[in-house]
């Protein structure tokens, strides 16, 4: 395995690539699995990060983590531009890092569930960036953070609004979003999650039904927000829910045609 790190936009981005061996000739070129950990835009989860890359590493995908930007760090859309700049870096980088360049997923936790789905419906601020608009191929993601209505978790709008003016933050709710042009989503929750809702993911399934959005979504009846892995590594163990990373797996190896 060789770790490379980049800073896109400020961001860091470690990437985790699996060795191009000859004697795995079908395999010198793979998907990537790009995870972004929640952390309500206050901070970023460790729990959420290398222990589900590696997971996609032993599924035999390339994974990358990335760390963006948070706090007050989070206004005027840097994070959305962060993603996007890793998601260009990534696919300027393909050819010499055996990616499949239009095989990218994104995964994401909680807010930054939220971060992953608006880099799929949500247009940069600037359009000019030298990145270009970059859209993941396919979406994985945990108790996301989505609506900025009664059911948000306001603590995340707050942060990437700077204002505690609900109505400023309309704009960062995504269901409202989706269009046929969303990649298709992989997505699951707890039904009862006590800090970001199980109707955000309600609400995601109900428009991405609307809009004919491929789409796998399970609940799972019990649950604290954050489970990740659901392992005793990250404090949260939890065998029945541990199970989403298993479905997960097999959804997207068929959404991208990857078996290894």
């Amino acid at each position: 395995m060789k770790i490379e790190t980049l800073n896109p936009c400020g961001s860091r981005l470690t990437v985790y690539l699996r060795d191009a061996e000859q004697a795995m000739p079908l395999f010198q070129i793979r998907p990537l699995v790009l995870v972004i950990p929640g952390g309500g835009y206050e901070h970023v989860s460790p729990r959420e990060g290398d222990p589900v890359a590696l997971r996609f590493l032993a599924a035999g995908y390339h994974a990358a983590v990335l760390h963006y930007s948070v706090g007050e760090q989070a206004r005027d859309y840097r994070p959305l531009a962060q993603v996007n700049g890793a998601l260009a870096a990534l696919r300027a980088h393909a050819a010499e890092w055996g990616i499949c360049p239009d095989k990218i997923a994104v995964c994401g936790f909680s807010a930054g569930g939220h971060l992953a789905l608006s880099s799929a419906v949500l247009d940069l601020p600037d359009p000019a960036l030298p990145a270009g608009q970059q859209r993941p191929d396919a979406l994985i993601l945990g108790y996301p953070v989505v609506s900025a209505g009664p059911c948000a978790h306001r603590g995340s709008f707050v942060q990437l609004s700077g204002s505690r003016d609900e109505a400023s933050h309309l704009a960062f709710g995504l269901e409202d979003k989706i269009t046929s042009r969303t990649p298709p989503v992989f997505v699951w929750h707890t039904m009862d999650d006590s800090t970001v809702p199980v109707e955000n993911t309600l609400l995601l399934v109900s428009a991405l039904r609307k809009a004919q959005v491929p789409c796998e979504a399970h609940l799972f009846p019990h649950g604290v927000h954050g489970l990740s892995v659901c392992t005793a590594e990250v404090n949260t163990p939890l065998p029945h829910a541990a199970h989403w990373f298993a479905l997960a797996c097999e959804w997207l190896g068929e959404t991208l045609d990857f078996h290894p």
